[in-house]
C-alpha cells in the first residue's frame, strides 16, 4: 500500500501558460479561429460554465488503441459537467482512436503537438469544444518519488496518462478501480480548465492552498493537492466514488456563470 501511495503523490498537474505550438498560425474552422482553443488554462472558465455565448459542449475524446477510457469514467465526467455548467443544448462526447505516437514519455509541448496534428473539433458560434487525449505513454515529468496522471495545459485541452493509470489501478485489492481513478483524474484536471482554484474563476472565499497554488485547501475536496505525504490522495480514492468539489469551489464556479 505504501508503494501505491507514493506512486500517487504527483497525481495532478496543470500548465497555466500557453503552449509554444500556439503561434503556429490563425487557422479558421467554420469562421472561428482555432486560437480560441489555444489559450491559457482557466481562461475559458466563464464560457464553459455559462450559456451566455456557448449553448452546448462537445468533448472530443481521442485515445491510442488499447488505452480507451472506461465507459463509466466518461459517463461520470458528463454527469460532473451537467451538475455544474449551464448548457441548455447539452453535452456531446465523440470518441475515436489514433495511431500510437510511438513514444514512451511525453513533454507538455509534445502533447500539444499531438493535439495540433489530430484535433478536429473547435469552437463554433454557439458550441465550445474540448479536447481530451488518453496517452499510451507516461509524463516526462515523472520522478522516482511520484508520477503525473493528468495535465490541463490549455483552456480547452487536457491529457490523461492512461498507461500510468492502468498500471496503478485494478490490479489488486489495495488498488483503486480503473474507472474510479480515471474519474478522479479527469474531473480534477477539468476542474482546472473550469478555473479552479483561483485560475479563472474568482475566489468567493479564501480557500486556495498557500503551499500548492491553484488547488483547494479543503482536504476532502476534488481540487485538494496532497503532495506532502500522499495520504490525502489515498483517502480520496479509497471509497467507491470519486471525490466531489467542496462548497467553496462550487461557489466560485457559480459566481462565474455555473449552476
Amino acid at each position: 500500500m505504501k508503494k501505491i501511495i507514493a506512486a500517487l503523490i504527483m497525481v495532478f498537474a496543470l500548465t497555466v501558460s500557453c503552449s509554444k505550438q500556439d503561434d503556429g498560425g490563425d487557422v479558421s474552422v467554420d469562421g472561428n479561429s482555432v486560437l480560441n482553443n489555444k489559450k491559457s488554462t482557466g481562461s475559458s472558465s466563464h464560457d464553459l460554465l455559462s450559456d451566455d455565448t456557448y449553448k452546448s459542449i462537445i468533448v472530443e475524446v481521442v485515445f491510442v488503441q488499447g488505452y480507451e477510457p472506461t465507459t463509466a469514467a466518461i459517463n461520470n465526467f458528463v454527469t460532473f459537467l451537467n451538475e455544474i455548467v449551464k448548457k441548455p443544448q447539452g453535452i456531446t462526447v465523440v470518441k475515436r482512436a489514433i495511431a500510437s505516437p510511438g513514444k514512451a514519455t511525453f513533454t507538455n509541448e509534445e502533447i500539444a503537438k499531438i493535439e495540433d496534428d489530430n484535433r478536429i473539433k473547435y469552437n463554433t458560434s454557439n458550441q465550445i469544444a474540448v479536447w481530451a487525449f488518453f496517452a499510451d505513454g507516461e509524463s516526462a515529468n515523472n520522478t522516482t518519488d511520484g508520477v503525473v496522471l493528468g495535465t490541463a495545459y490549455r483552456n480547452t485541452s487536457f491529457v490523461i496518462y492512461e498507461k500510468t493509470i492502468q498500471g496503478l489501478s485494478g490490479g489488486s485489492p489495495f488498488q483503486p478501480s480503473r474507472s474510479l481513478l480515471e474519474t478522479t483524474v479527469i474531473t480534477h484536471e477539468f476542474g482546472h480548465i473550469l478555473g479552479l482554484t483561483n485560475l479563472g474563476a474568482k475566489l468567493q472565499s479564501d480557500h486556495e492552498d498557500t503551499e500548492h497554488a491553484k488547488h483547494c485547501n479543503v482536504e476532502s475536496c476534488l481540487m485538494y493537492w496532497s503532495a506532502e505525504t500522499g495520504s490525502g490522495i489515498a483517502n480520496m480514492i479509497s471509497g467507491s466514488t470519486a471525490p466531489k468539489l467542496d462548497a467553496q469551489c462550487l461557489a466560485d464556479l457559480k459566481a462565474n456563470g455555473g449552476k
